[in-house]
């Protein structure tokens, strides 16, 4: 990430956007979404792994993660991949699931009852040059107040791995 251009977030009710540019080419930041391998290394929160990531990147295509707690707790996500526009535009849903894809609501998790079983999630990518890529992510359907500042935290959490990972160079 660039430290001229921290992220950009606004919280418009029952969305998230967030705007960052990072200091990578655009090619590296569509592999990061899009390999299995790639995401493993940098979906989550630092007080989690991913130990596991399953992803059919085609539309209509399913992932499936898993997110693991320094305690051991597994928390499984999933959905699927509603529109692809190479190196531009990924659009999935998103859900809570069980280890068998299965979606379930997030009070499966202690997570109450405030997150609708199914969300959708906007990626849009664009080349800026000078290896620089600005990516723009809209999370739909997330209610607005503490549910909104959490899910915000946590996607800031994520990129933020996501920026050393590219600058890394792996």
């Amino acid at each position: 990430m660039n430290a001229d251009n921290p992220p950009q977030e606004h919280n418009t009710g029952s969305a998230i956007l967030i705007e960052r540019v990072f200091d990578a080419p655009l090619e590296r930041l569509w592999q990061a979404w899009s390999d299995p391998q790639q995401f493993m290394r940098w979906w989550g929160v630092r007080a989690f792994t991913t130990p596991v990531a399953e992803i059919d990147f085609r539309l209509g295509g399913k992932y499936l993660y898993c997110m693991r707690a320094l305690d051991g707790q597994d928390i499984w996500g999933t959905g699927v991949y509603r529109e692809i526009v190479d190196r531009q535009r990924i659009v999935f849903s998103d859900s809570f699931a069980d280890a068998q894809g299965n979606p379930v609501p997030a009070s499966f998790y202690g997570m109450g009852d405030a997150l609708p079983d199914e969300m959708l999630v906007i990626v849009t990518l664009e080349d800026l040059g000078h290896g620089q890529t600005r990516q723009t992510l809209q999370h739909l359907g997330v209610p607005a107040g503490e549910m909104a500042q959490m899910t915000t935290a946590s996607w800031n959490e994520s990129f933020d791995r996501l920026a050393e990972l590219l600058q890394s160079g792996a």
